[in-house]
């Protein structure tokens, strides 16, 4: 169905221009009573900067400050600190209306109490989306005093013994040291404003380096732990010290403005870092604040124009919507920083199974298998900002890599172990600290020894996202020395056979099978993006180096069920531990065998999908997707709703997900939701835009999302049929293919 059908079809209600163009409302959340503890709090941030934001029974307003990169000297992510704001007189919590509401279109979380005798407390709490300042502006008739609190969270050193050493990750465990947590540092001296940091005066990154035998690479490096330091300060005008922790108002006033200026920072001694963090805390009381509120809410709701997505039609549709936004919003508080989301918390832990809120599941480093899955729905999204951090990440990590793969293997190329610090290496424990007739290289954790198919998952990310931009810098300078690298890794590092074909071997499937031959991951990954870089801008000499890499490649595996093809997790595979489907990464992450090819490949991987051994849905499990990219979209939808049920317990906000493998809130839950989502509603292959592909008749939607080649596409779709569509920019509307011209999935 090409344009000219189409509209005949639709008539007006097919929109080129830009008559329709509303942005859908993320919703807001909204609580009539206070929150016992932390658990009750809300998420809000600036992408760096974020704060769980809860009101106490007793009328208190507190707060957990937390920062993207405040890693410790375990390379722990840990809070700022903890900020208590309480108000004079003290409000009788009895007998009062009470609403806090996150109005995710401004950016903000306003509380608002009123009492029976007509006393009316309104705060505002806001993150600049601009600048490094937290804001807590109050409106109180009648007058009051304040004070504010910071409230030091680690007072003294401690060691981390028992459960809560699991923070420290890696640290832990037989043959390891004693880990302790050190203390904070409380600002002594006169002055206006109260501060309180954490400095690295020690560091876990040499004796990590030198383990993994990179000792003389470290030497040409800055330990990015050493003298790392990050904290707060605070101000506000009529607020003056009252101790080393705590400001305290001079007079009552109807309206109080406190400010929270935060910094992280490797500065060469304490007295720099003070000096910069006054800086900033100056920088902001000179600000107007006015002008930044209105910059502020100009910055959200231009993002929540960038993309939407809104089921609807009854309570389950709702409930997913819901889900879908309210993750966006937790990506975007806390995914423009200058590190990765965390997939175990990101920066809103809180105090969660009787661990404090610096505790993490998992610890600090980066997990590929759960870290990916908050950034594949970002290309939909149009969030290029967020993604940011994960690809710098990872680039700033490859000179390293190198390092690693010529040390380890003796030849050229790349490859990213599945769970690193942010620096590029394992952790002792899971590398091995006894390297006794060990091999260097070769790790303790057989679950993530040969899991290195992550790299290959990367390049298939990058060219997404340069397909989507565009953007030839990014290209030139990021995807193809990470593409070039990576694959020379799985072109030298293996054998080839009589046939001169790559022998994968030894090698695993991803974490669940650990002894494997051609595993499905690597060679559907492979064999995915070689054509793709191939068509890219490169020399002659290194497309003929990935044509000659292509031609070599093993088949993708597969065998038969019931005497028909289905897909396989290798050419052999055995030694089960978790509990992933390899074979089924033939559908996602690599896009080989889906409803938008059809055909023999949609039926052989329709063959796989009720044969796969692990059927199950919450955290990094991507069979939401899946099902999704197999035009499945009643289990599809089945799927996503119970991921969007899935809040932890004990929490209060319905989109800190938890109870799984992760930690609360589980961020790659949360990303699978999304992810599945925007495959139900557009799908693309080369130029072609799959429109509602496995979208559930019973469930109308409203979307705009983002597709290749710098394109949108914006669908209302209303009892079973497609009411309205916009494409820009317009000439793309050829590329458009709407669900009855799709092949039936056979469900």
């Amino acid at each position: 169905m090409r344009i000219s059908r189409l509209m005949a079809t639709m008539g007006c209600l097919f929109v080129l221009a830009a008559a329709w163009s509303a942005a859908a409302a993320p919703p807001q959340v909204i609580w009539n009573s206070p929150s016992a503890d932390s658990r009750g709090s809300m998420p809000i941030g600036n992408g760096d900067i974020g704060a769980n934001v809860w009101v106490d029974p007793g009328g208190d307003l507190l707060f957990y400050l937390s920062k993207t990169d405040a890693w410790d000297e375990s390379c722990r992510l840990i809070k700022l600190g903890r900020i208590r704001v309480h108000v004079e007189p003290a409000i009788d919590m009895k007998n009062v209306k009470f609403t806090q509401t996150l109005d995710p279109v401004e950016g903000v979380i306003h509380n608002e109490i009123v009492t029976t005798d007509g006393h009316k407390l309104i705060t505002r709490f806001w993150i600049d989306a601009n600048a490094p300042i937290v804001h807590v502006d109050i409106d109180s008739d009648p007058v009051i005093g304040l004070r504010a609190t910071a409230e030091v969270m680690r007072p003294a050193r401690r060691e981390l013994v028992g459960g809560a050493a699991g923070s420290a990750y890696g640290l832990h465990g037989a043959g390891g040291p004693k880990v302790f947590e050190e203390a904070d540092t409380v600002v002594k001296e006169r002055g206006d404003f109260v501060s309180v940091y954490h400095r690295n005066e020690r560091s876990i990154w040499a004796d990590n380096m030198q383990l993994q035998a990179l000792g003389d690479e470290a030497a040409k490096m800055i330990d990015p732990l050493m003298h790392r330091t990050f904290g707060y300060a605070m101000r506000g005008d009529g607020l003056a010290r009252a101790d080393d922790t705590a400001l305290a108002s001079t007079s009552p006033r109807s309206h109080w403005s406190l400010q929270i200026a935060a910094l992280t920072d490797q500065t060469d001694s304490d007295d720099a870092y003070i000096a910069k963090l006054r800086g900033s805390l100056k920088t902001a009381s000179q600000q107007d604040e006015a002008a930044a509120w209105a910059a502020h809410t100009k910055w959200w709701r231009a993002f929540w124009n960038r993309s939407w997505i809104e089921p609807a039609g009854d309570a389950d549709a709702e409930r997913v919507s819901q889900a879908y936004a309210l993750q966006r919003w937790v990506n975007a508080c806390g995914g423009r920083g200058a590190m990765p989301i965390k997939f175990n918390g990101s920066i809103f832990t809180m105090d969660t199974n009787g661990y404090g809120a610096d505790f993490r599941l998992w610890g600090g480093p980066y997990w590929w298998q759960n870290t990916r899955l908050m950034y594949w729905p970002m290309l939909a999204a149009g969030d290029d900002d967020l993604m940011q951090p994960l690809f710098k990440m990872y680039h700033d990590a490859l000179p390293l890599r190198e390092a690693a793969t010529r040390k380890y293997y003796d030849h050229d190329g790349a490859f990213y172990p599945e769970t690193m610090y942010f620096w590029g290496t394992y952790t002792d424990a899971n590398y091995g600290r006894n390297r006794t007739r060990k091999p260097d290289g070769l790790t303790d954790n057989g679950y993530i020894r040969r899991y290195w198919q992550g790299g290959i998952e990367q390049v298939m990310m990058m060219l997404d996202y340069y397909d989507y931009t565009g953007d030839a810098a990014f290209r030139d300078q990021t995807l193809l020395p990470m593409a070039i690298a990576i694959t020379t890794f799985f072109d030298q590092h293996w054998p080839r056979n009589e046939q001169s074909r790559i022998v994968f071997e030894p090698a695993q499937a991803l974490e669940t099978y650990w002894t494997a031959k051609n595993p499905m991951p690597e060679v559907a990954g492979l064999h995915a993006v070689l054509p793709r870089l191939m068509a890219l801008p490169v020399g002659d000499d290194q497309r003929a180096t990935w044509a000659a890499m292509l031609k070599a490649l093993p088949p993708v595996p597969t065998i038969q069920r019931g005497g028909k093809p289905a897909l396989a997790p290798g050419a052999s595979w055995s030694n089960g531990h978790n509990i992933e489907n390899p074979e089924l990464y033939a559908v996602f992450p690599y896009r080989l065998y889906t409803r938008m090819q059809g055909g023999d490949k949609l039926e052989t991987a329709l063959n796989t999908w009720p044969a796969r051994r692990f059927k199950a849905t919450g955290c990094w499990r991507q069979d939401a997707i899946q099902a999704a990219l197999l035009g499945l979209s009643d289990e599809a939808a089945r799927l996503a709703l119970s991921n969007a049920k899935a809040t932890a317990r004990g929490h209060r906000f319905m989109a800190f997900w938890g109870n799984s493998f992760d930690w609360t809130p589980d961020e790659d839950h949360g990303g699978v939701t999304m992810e599945a989502l925007q495959l139900m509603a557009i799908q693309t292959d080369g130029k072609r835009i799959f429109v509602l592909p496995a979208w559930p008749r019973k469930w109308d939607v409203d979307f705009k999302l983002h597709a290749p080649m710098q394109t949108t596409v914006q669908v209302r779709y209303e009892g079973g049929k497609i009411v309205e569509l916009k494409v820009e920019p317009a000439e793309r509307v050829k590329d458009v293919v709407l669900p009855e011209e799709l092949s039936a999935p056979g469900e």
